[in-house]
């Protein structure tokens, strides 16, 4: 009699599990119930009868799967077994890698457990029959009587099933099934008894022994010259591993992967491409040499070893020892499937070197059309590690990730070179970390510039007249240059093109976009700098100065008409003259400090019409500039000079300033 809380047990159970671990638990205990028989029976076989919903589909798919019906050879629940079965943790099978819990997860996935089963009780033989509870009893409902039948063996009822099974087709569970057995199946110690899955109204059949064959009619070929064994250290001094590499022919998935198997049961898998990307694909073999004709498959790498049978969980969802950086058993998982990976790539090494080189002339086409500033940086790095088939935003990625590693480390190694004490260190390491910094500025550089041809390039196409014959509205061309109603908090300099106006602009220490000066409902210039010359690095101070823009929408010229209150001219002289008054202060509550020599920037940005010449000509009397694309004027009295610049200035001024640049990295 037993006393477990089985639904407590039950939801424990962790993460790791599946639909397929009560089939695979199952039919493993049917295997060493067989196994236990020994000499007595050479005709061992397992038989796994799916039990579908009788509802038909519309469409003519298979039914849903409501459970699984597993019958054995082997020797029965006999007093020994029973008692095994009804004590929690027990260590019947303690030899055979039995954790005397698996059969709990049964209990997860469908809601009833039924066995019947014969054994050899002298003179003859019993029946058992008997449900596993789902309260406090593991054994319920528990009937016991001689019978007439000779054979042993068991069966066990998974039925029914609490969530929808993964597969509906025979051969996509048998092939799931035949992954996860293999162990079983390629076991060089003991012979694999037949393991028949088959439809419960006996319309379909498939013997999983059959996938292992032939090297020509084989599902599953062993690549036994790709196999091997390693060794890993681990706390308690190096531990032993062997790989077996099989190939796949067509898979039920398209992922190579690498399997850890404990007591011949895979009990973790993970897919072959987080350690050689080059295996995010399937691989094409000739069915016969010289055919042409091809069939696909996949590569499956099994890891066995002591390390392994040792650190199962009871669940057999995974192991104890962690994932990544084991510091107590001394070797993870990952560390063991990093070492597999190789192994692996032995058995299709021609292919992968082939994938992986024509992934680096990707990568390097990608850097020399799209993104010239890694040029420098791809000189020297592995590309090992970029995905298959990558695309463009992936090798960015990748690329910006492995630059700002380098960046960390050059900076590390500047640190420590500068810590050191001994001039001999300085005069070996200084001229190599000269370099590496050298070559990363010019990396940062050639970003930079090209990120200038780009916004030239939108900046241009903002002026145009849009599909309906209209230009872009002011916010438009303003966003550009900088955003609207937004300051220099929130838009740094790298993420605003102020440059494109004015290149002193990149260094002004506070700016203002759109924003009443005093928060609430004053004018609003359209951007006001208080600048900070890069010379002096000073703070706010009188003798800096102060720019204001006005923007007005290309070929608008409205604003010149007497009616008009939006006189940029006179907008940008009330915004100076309030400003020396005192009457404002920074967003961020900064006094704007201002004196009698201050000196105050302005400029107008527009199209230049016949109408706007003549009110820049007539009206407020500014002087043509050289080029005659612009005008200025100076105003004594508040320390203002002006400027009235048509869009195609600002923008032929932009590119002439950045052409050499652009000459240089071939981008014009």
């Amino acid at each position: 009699m037993s006393n477990v809380n089985i639904k407590r047990a039950v939801e424990n159970i962790r993460a790791g599990t599946s639909s397929y671990t009560p089939i695979v638990e199952v039919v493993v205990n049917a295997i060493q119930a067989i196994e236990a028989v020994g000499k007595e029976i050479d005709d061992g076989q397992v038989t796994i009868t799916v039990r579908r919903s009788p509802q038909i589909e519309t469409d003519g798919a298979a039914a849903d799967i409501e459970g699984f019906l597993i019958r054995d050879n082997g020797v029965g629940f006999n007093e020994v077994n029973r008692e095994a079965f009804d004590t929690l943790y027990t260590a019947h099978k303690l030899a055979e890698g039995g954790k005397g819990f698996g059969r709990f997860t049964c209990l997860k996935y469908y809601k009833d457990v039924k066995i019947s089963s014969v054994y050899r009780k002298e003179p003859g033989y019993c029946q058992r029959k008997f449900r596993m509870g789902t309260e406090t009893e593991i054994i319920v409902d528990e009937k016991v009587s001689r019978t007439e039948e000779t054979q042993t063996g068991s069966v066990v009822e998974l039925y029914p099933a609490k969530r929808s099974f993964p597969d509906k087709s025979l051969a996509a569970i048998a092939r799931t099934l035949v992954e996860k057995l293999l162990p079983y199946f390629i076991s060089k110690d003991k012979v694999c008894p037949r393991i028949l899955l088959a439809e419960e109204d006996g319309s379909d059949s498939i013997l999983l022994n059959d996938y292992l064959l032939s090297e020509q009619g084989s599902l599953i070929y062993e690549v036994s010259s790709a196999g091997g064994g390693f060794a890993l250290p681990a706390s308690q001094g190096e531990e032993e591993f062997h790989a077996r590499v099989f190939k796949i022919y067509s898979p039920k998935t398209s992922r190579s992967k690498i399997s850890l198997v404990a007591h011949r049961r895979e009990v973790v898998s993970t897919s072959l491409h987080n350690y050689i990307p080059e295996f995010a694909e399937e691989f094409y073999d000739e069915i016969t040499a010289g055919s042409g004709d091809e069939r696909n498959f996949i590569v499956a790498v099994y890891v066995f070893g002591d390390y392994l049978d040792e650190n199962v969980s009871i669940e057999r969802g995974g192991f104890e020892f962690h994932r990544d950086n084991d510091l107590i058993l001394g070797i993870s998982q990952t560390e063991i499937e990093a070492a597999a990976a190789e192994y692996a790539r032995a058995a299709v090494d021609t292919e992968v070197t082939e994938r992986q080189a024509r992934k680096v002339d990707r990568v390097k086409s990608y850097v020399k059309e799209n993104a010239p500033w890694h040029a420098e940086l791809l000189r020297d790095l592995d590309l090992s590690n970029v995905p298959y088939k990558p695309s463009n935003e992936e090798i960015e990625a990748f690329l910006h990730k492995q630059k700002y590693s380098r960046e960390v480390k050059i900076k590390g190694e500047v640190r420590a070179l500068l810590q050191s004490e001994g001039p001999e260190d300085l005069r070996e390491k200084a001229a190599q970390l000269v370099s590496q910094i050298s070559g990363s500025s010019k990396s940062e550089l050639v970003h930079y510039v090209a990120l200038r041809r780009s916004v030239l390039d939108l900046f241009e196409r903002s002026l145009s007249l849009n599909a309906d014959g209209t230009y872009s509205s002011e916010d438009v061309v303003h966003d550009i240059i900088f955003p609207t109603k937004t300051d220099s908090d929130a838009t740094p300099f790298e993420d605003h093109n102020l440059w494109i106006v004015d290149e002193r602009l990149n260094f002004a220490e506070y700016l203002t976009s759109d924003l009443p000066l005093d928060h609430g409902r004053s004018d609003r210039p359209d951007i006001l700098a208080f600048d900070k010359r890069i010379g002096l690095r000073g703070a706010n101070e009188p003798s800096n100065p102060v720019t204001v823009f006005e923007f007005k929408r290309p070929q608008r010229d409205d604003f010149v008409n007497p009616s008009s209150k939006e006189d940029p001219v006179q907008q940008i002289i009330r915004y100076v003259i309030q400003i020396k008054e005192g009457r404002y202060r920074t967003p961020r509550g900064r006094e704007i400090l201002v004196a009698d020599n201050t000196p105050f920037y302005g400029y107008v940005i527009c199209d230049l019409t016949p109408k706007v010449r003549r009110w820049v000509e007539d009206e407020r009397d500014f002087k043509p500039m050289p080029d005659g694309m612009g005008y200025f004027n100076w105003h004594e009295k508040l320390n203002l000079y002006i400027e009235v610049l048509s869009w195609d200035k600002v923008l032929k001024d932009a590119v002439m300033r950045n052409r050499v640049f652009f000459h240089k990295l071939g981008i014009e």
